[in-house]
């Protein structure tokens, strides 16, 4: 799911630098930096992807919860590698 509908601006491994970043001259944050995601808890980034924010669409109901968290995991990941 993540390479699919997050990669293409979030960049394959988290950096913030996907294909369509300056297209969309969009300002990405890396995940590689543990003060990126600091002041965020697990729920906030839920919700950020469940419902979107800006130029980033919601996933809604095209996951189910389970996916999202999944999702959550993955991103937390990227600043402990």
């Amino acid at each position: 799911m993540y390479k699919i509908d997050c990669a293409m601006c979030h960049g394959e491994n988290g950096n913030g630098k996907g294909d369509l970043v300056a297209d969309m001259g969009l300002k990405m944050q890396d995940w590689h930096d543990p003060a990126t995601l600091q002041g965020k808890s697990d729920r906030d980034i839920y919700m950020l992807i469940r419902d979107g924010k800006g130029k980033m669409p919601s996933e809604g109901d095209r996951a189910k919860p389970d996916e999202i968290w999944n999702l959550v995991i993955l991103v937390r990941g990227f600043s402990k590698k």
